[in-house]
Formats: C-alpha cells, sequence, structure tokens
C-alpha cells in the first residue's frame, strides 16, 4: 500500500499517524499465531478432537479450495486408433492420422511450399 504523503494536509497526516499508532498498539498485543495454534491444538487434544473435526480442514487459516474441475465422460471415440493418411518420405515409419496438431515434419514441409496432398498414403 502507498500513499502519497505529499498530497496530505497536516490534519490528513496527524490522523493518519494517528490511525497507524492505533493499528501498530493492536498488533503488538496480539500473540504470535505459532503461539495461539499450538494452544488450540492442545485444548482439542485434551478434549479428545484434531483440528480437522472442529474446522472441517487443516489446521491453517486458509480456506479449502474447490476440487479439480469434474470429469469428463470420455467420448464414444476415445482409445480407438486411426488409420494414418499422411506419410513422411523421407521416414516411413513417421506417419499421421490427420488429427490433432501437425507432426514436425509435416508442418516444415508445408511451410516450405509442398502441399499437404503430396503425403497421403495411396
Amino acid at each position: 500500500m502507498s500513499i502519497n504523503l505529499d498530497s496530505l494536509s497536516a490534519k490528513e497526516l496527524d490522523a493518519l499517524i494517528s490511525q497507524a499508532k492505533k493499528r501498530k498498539n493492536t498488533l503488538s498485543k496480539r500473540k504470535p499465531i505459532a503461539v495461539v495454534r499450538s494452544k488450540l491444538t492442545q485444548l482439542a487434544k485434551a478434549e479428545g478432537y484434531t483440528i480437522a473435526e472442529l474446522f472441517g480442514g487443516a489446521a491453517t487459516a486458509a480456506p479449502a479450495r474447490a476440487s479439480k474441475a469434474p470429469a469428463r465422460k470420455p467420448s464414444k471415440n476415445a482409445g480407438k486408433t486411426v488409420a494414418p493418411k499422411y506419410r513422411n518420405p523421407a521416414n516411413p515409419s513417421e506417419t499421421w492420422a490427420g488429427r490433432g496438431k501437425q507432426p514436425r515434419w509435416l508442418a516444415a514441409q508445408t511451410s516450405a511450399g509442398k502441399k499437404l496432398e503430396d503425403f497421403l498414403i495411396r
């Protein structure tokens, strides 16, 4: 947080200083969070509970995060292999079925001016 002190009047500066002193006083009276957490854990344990049972999660104050996105239904074609439609003439073991992103070898050839039809498997 950045406050432009040059734009404040003397009255506004006094009010700001007063608020800052009150906040500092409040913070100085508080015990460190580790001490409070330890006391809570000991009290819960003495009563036969865990922090997770009492607060529904970990001992931290962080809110629970939502789970991952729901799983998608698998498509009816999931897991099926498709016959290749294109072959690399320089390396016949490299093929592409025409689905998804073009392989590097094909993208390089098409950007060099060759047509996609030149690589069709007949």
